[in-house]
């Protein structure tokens, strides 16, 4: 139990050094900071039962949070559609998204 607090202690270190780049990003204006919290807490507690180590929790939370983050900005920019419409030939407008 003492190497899971050191581990934890770690991880959290790790999150707030990773959430400073967290970012709004341009294609949608929106915070990318709970992928980048949820894949620095998963990685640092993978990186840690994996390697007995802190070390190994510091490296995983830090990888974690990086991928995390762009993970989250990846799937935000690909499903910001934008809502487009058009008037048919008889005045009916119509929806869709693009």
């Amino acid at each position: 139990m003492n190497h899971f607090g050191k581990i934890a202690a770690a991880a959290v270190l790790a999150l707030g050094a990773g959430t400073v780049s967290a970012n709004a990003d341009a294609c949608s204006g929106h915070s990318h900071d709970t992928g980048t919290a949820v894949g620095a807490v998963g990685g640092g507690l993978i990186g840690g039962l994996a390697t007995h180590s802190v070390v190994g929790g510091l490296g995983g939370a830090v990888v974690g949070g990086l991928a995390g983050n762009a993970i989250s900005r990846s799937n935000d920019c690909n499903h910001h559609a934008r809502r487009v419409s058009y008037v048919d030939k008889y005045g009916h407008r119509h929806y869709y998204y693009r």
